[in-house]
C-alpha cells in the first residue's frame, strides 16, 4: 500500500538546504511512501479577520493537508526557533477553531542547518505545537543534519554513504511509524473516537 505524504519546507528560499534535502529525503523514501510538497509560499499573514473566509491559497493549502496521510516537516532553524513562514502555514492549518487539519496526521520532523546543533531548537519547539496540534510525532530516530555542500548533490543525491544509510533508516522508521498510527486511526479501530 502506498500512503500519500506531504511535505513542507520551512524556508521559502528556492536554493534552501532543507529543499536540497528534500529531494534526498525523495530519493531515499520506501516505495510505500508517495511524497508531495505542499506548498506555504503563496500564504498571506495569518489574520483571524480571514478565517472565515479566506484567500484561495489557504483553501488549497489545507486541503492538501488533509489529503496526505502523514507529514513531513523539512526545516531551518531560524534564531533558535519555527521560521516564520512555517508557524505561520501551520497556524493558518489549524484555524479556524474546530477546523485543525492537522489533527492526527503522523508527522515527522528533520531539518538541516550549517551548524552542529542542525536544528535541534527548532525542533523541540515544533515538536510542542504538534502535540497542541494533536498530530502524532515520530520521536526517534531524531534527525539533525549538519549541512556540507560536498555530501549533497542539488539532485538529491547523497555523496556520503554514512549520511545516505542514516536518512534511509529515517525515512524507513517514518514509513513504519505511518503504518502504525494509520492502523491505530483507520475508521471502525476499536480505538477509535470520532
Amino acid at each position: 500500500m502506498t500512503h500519500r505524504i506531504g511535505y513542507l519546507i520551512g524556508s521559502l528560499s528556492q536554493d534552501s538546504i532543507n529543499r536540497v534535502l528534500s529531494k534526498a529525503l525523495v530519493r531515499l523514501a520506501p516505495p510505500s511512501l508517495e511524497l508531495s510538497e505542499i506548498s506555504i509560499r503563496d500564504l498571506p499573514l495569518y489574520n483571524r479577520d480571514d478565517e472565515m473566509d479566506p484567500v484561495p491559497a489557504v483553501t488549497e493549502f489545507k486541503r492538501a493537508v488533509e489529503k496526505s496521510e502523514g507529514l513531513l516537516l523539512i526545516s531551518p532553524e531560524y534564531n533558535r526557533s519555527i521560521p516564520a513562514p512555517l508557524k505561520n502555514a501551520i497556524d493558518w492549518g489549524s484555524r479556524p477553531w474546530g477546523h485543525n487539519s492537522f489533527a492526527r496526521k503522523p508527522t515527522g520532523i528533520i531539518g538541516a542547518s550549517p551548524g552542529a546543533i542542525g536544528t535541534a531548537v527548532m525542533q523541540s519547539s515544533m515538536r510542542s505545537v504538534l502535540s497542541f496540534l494533536n498530530a502524532p510525532q515520530l520521536n526517534a530516530p531524531e534527525a539533525y543534519i549538519s549541512f556540507k555542500p560536498e555530501v549533497f548533490g542539488a539532485d538529491g543525491e547523497v555523496k556520503d554513504a554514512d549520511t545516505e544509510k542514516f536518512l534511509e533508516h529515517y525515512m524507513s522508521e517514518y514509513a513504519a511509524f505511518i503504518e502504525r498510527v494509520l492502523s491505530l486511526t483507520a475508521p471502525g479501530h476499536v480505538g477509535d473516537t470520532a
